[in-house]
Formats: C-alpha cells, sequence, structure tokens
C-alpha cells in the first residue's frame, strides 16, 4: 500500500514537472500550433487569420506566422510578415502562403504581437495543396478561440514559437474577447508597461555634448545587449560553472558593474576605489578564486540592479562633462578620459561574448529522481 502512495506521488509530480511553464519578460509574445508533416513533393500551404490592432504606439504591430522545420534541422520556410506589419484598427483577413517538401519535418503556425497594445485574433484556417493542386483545409483545434481562455492559457495552442516548450511573457494578458468574426468570441493579448529603446542611433543625447552622447549611447547599447542575454536567466544558469577557471555568469554581470564603478572614480575623481568600494567590489573586479566561490546565490535581477545603479550615475556624471575634459589626459593611467570609457564600452563587448558563449553551453538542469525513492 505505501508503494502504491508514492509511486502516485511520483507520477504527480512528474506530471506537474513535465508541463512547468517558463515565464520571461519580453516586448513580444506569440502563439502557435504544430502539425507533423509527411509528403514526397512539394505542395504550397496558407495560414489565414482575422488579426486588428489597436495601439497608440507607432512600432506596434501584429502578424500571422508560419514556419516549417526540416528533417536535417536546415533552415526551412518563414514569414511572420515583418516586412508588412498589421497594424489596422479593423478587423482583416491575412494570409501567409508558403512551401512544405519532402524535407520538411513539421509545420508550426500562430500568431505574434510586440509592444503595448491591444492585438486580437480569430478565425484561423490552414490550407495544403492536393496531388491535383487544390487546396484542402486541414483542421485547426480552436481556430476561432471559441473555447475561452483559462489562466492565460489558450486552449489547443501552445505561448511561444514551439510545440511543448510554453513561453508566457510578464507583459502581456491573454484573455478571451466578445469582439471576433466568427464565432462568439475572440483572442485578445493585451501589452503594457513595454518600455521601447530607441536602437541604431549613435550620438544626440539630450543634455550630452557630442562627443559625450555618443559614448553614452554606445555603453547603453551594449548594456542593452548584456541585459537581453541574461535578463530570463534562473539561478541555476547564472551559478552554473563550465569548468573550475571559468566564471559564472552573475559573476561576470557583477564584474561589469564593478569595472565601470572604478573607472568613475578614476576619471571623475581621480583617485582609487577607497576601502568601503573595495570591499563592495574587490571580489567582483578582480573575479579570481575569491568571485568564482563568493559570488552567486542571487538572482539575475540582483546583478542587473547593481548594473543599473552603476549606469545610472555614469550618465549622470558624464553629462556634467564637456568635450575638452574628455579629451583631457587622465595623469592617473597617461591616457585621456575618453580612452577610459572607450575602454569600459569595450569591456563590456568582450564579456558580452562570454556570457554567450557560457550561456550555450548550460546542460539542462536535472529533474529530482523520485524514482529512486520508490526503490526505497
Amino acid at each position: 500500500m505505501k508503494k502504491i502512495t508514492i509511486l502516485s506521488l511520483f507520477l504527480c509530480v512528474f506530471s506537474v514537472y513535465s508541463q512547468i511553464q517558463k515565464e520571461v519578460s519580453s516586448d513580444w509574445t506569440s502563439f502557435n500550433q504544430t502539425i507533423a508533416i509527411q509528403t514526397a513533393v512539394s505542395k504550397k500551404f496558407k495560414v489565414i487569420a482575422s488579426v486588428k490592432v489597436e495601439s497608440e504606439e507607432p512600432m506596434a504591430w501584429a502578424g500571422v506566422w508560419a514556419r516549417v522545420d526540416t528533417k536535417n534541422e536546415e533552415d526551412g520556410f518563414f514569414d511572420n510578415m515583418n516586412d508588412r506589419p498589421i497594424k489596422a484598427k479593423a478587423w482583416q483577413s491575412y494570409t501567409v502562403e508558403g512551401i512544405i517538401d519532402a524535407n520538411t519535418k513539421s509545420l508550426s503556425f500562430g500568431g505574434l504581437c510586440l509592444y503595448n497594445g491591444k492585438f486580437y485574433f480569430d478565425k484561423f484556417e490552414l490550407l495544403i495543396e492536393n496531388e491535383k493542386g487544390i487546396f484542402e483545409p486541414i483542421t485547426v483545434l480552436n481556430a476561432s478561440f471559441e473555447t475561452p481562455v483559462k489562466n492565460g492559457d489558450i486552449p489547443k495552442w501552445d505561448l511561444g514559437i514551439s510545440k511543448n516548450k510554453i513561453v508566457k511573457v510578464k507583459e502581456y494578458k491573454i484573455i478571451s474577447d466578445k469582439s471576433n468574426v466568427d464565432g462568439k468570441l475572440g483572442l485578445l493579448i493585451e501589452g503594457s508597461g513595454i518600455k521601447i529603446k530607441e536602437t541604431g542611433k549613435i550620438g544626440n543625447v539630450e543634455g550630452a555634448s557630442p562627443q559625450i552622447g555618443a559614448m553614452i549611447s554606445m555603453l547603453e547599447d551594449l548594456k542593452d545587449r548584456v541585459e537581453n542575454t541574461v535578463k530570463n536567466m534562473d539561478k541555476y544558469e547564472i551559478d552554473y560553472l563550465h569548468d573550475e577557471e571559468a566564471n559564472r555568469i552573475g559573476a561576470l554581470v557583477m564584474h561589469l558593474a564593478a569595472a565601470e564603478a572604478y573607472y568613475q572614480v578614476v576619471t571623475f575623481e581621480n583617485r582609487e576605489f577607497n576601502p568601503e568600494e573595495k570591499k563592495k567590489w574587490g571580489l567582483a573586479l578582480d573575479l579570481d578564486k575569491g568571485g568564482r566561490n563568493e559570488i552567486k546565490g542571487h538572482d539575475i535581477q540582483y546583478y542587473l540592479d547593481l548594473y543599473n545603479e552603476v549606469r545610472t550615475k555614469t550618465i549622470t556624471e558624464l553629462k556634467k562633462k564637456d568635450d575638452a575634459w574628455f579629451a583631457t589626459e587622465q595623469k592617473r593611467y597617461g591616457v585621456t578620459n575618453q580612452y577610459c570609457w572607450f575602454h569600459v564600452m569595450e569591456h563590456q563587448s568582450s564579456h558580452l561574448g562570454q556570457i554567450l558563449f557560457l550561456k550555450k553551453r548550460i546542460p539542462p538542469q536535472m529533474a529530482v529522481d523520485l524514482q529512486q525513492k520508490i526503490k526505497n
């Protein structure tokens, strides 16, 4: 009787574990269905859906998307309408057309949306060409979202872009809505609280001289890349140690903050760290065995908060300076203040590459082996 109880517990916990959903922070979200494909010849397909967008944000848009995954992992067809974004406030039907062939393993399709606003979806259709060249409808489960959304989950659809890899995005609320084109309900995804940063430009920073403005924009661009790379990592991932000579990702983010804090006192105050600053930043600045052993156990936001705190001071102090100060030699090291901050920038870039390398090589976290408990 005891064995049955433990086995039941194992099955229950295993079921919950296998359905764990990853929650992330992002400026976009999507949902999908995936079907297996077997065909000996090339065939055309169409994904059709009705969509409308209500947003005051110029960059906000929605799309219908489709992706072909191949048997040998080569790139297949992909279209998410980013070259023809949906922004219309009235319901309209949109079509994505592609090709499947003998190398196709599966076809994924669905909807996506970006930034703040209300994004409505309804009446999905999938049609695949038959041997006579006629498009035949393929069943799409809960195609018009008549089965209501429950707790942010869309029945018969997966959140994210892949089957069984459910990704919930904190910035988006997903509900059923009475606005629709087919049946009684439609799908509403509402994005809020998303801050859009202007990218792809250097300089023209309000309150900063030209050369300093250019440096601030480059520093911020790199910090955004670091943050976007790590912000959705969990404690296991940021504390994972690749080998005894490597560094933990969390410690590397703190190292970036520490190095920037150091160059603040060097350039703004012409000095080294004082004892209090050494106590706060010393291990992170050096990242030797001490940093490897002690800088761990925090979630990623702990490290990002430190990084953001340091960066806020950097920008505030740099805006107080002018281009003449920037070109002045920093006597402590015999280089200009501009070169010091160039080093901070390229230092971020170097460690971003290191973080990306380490992130790709983190093995999956093992589940708790409850089967061993059953044997005992």
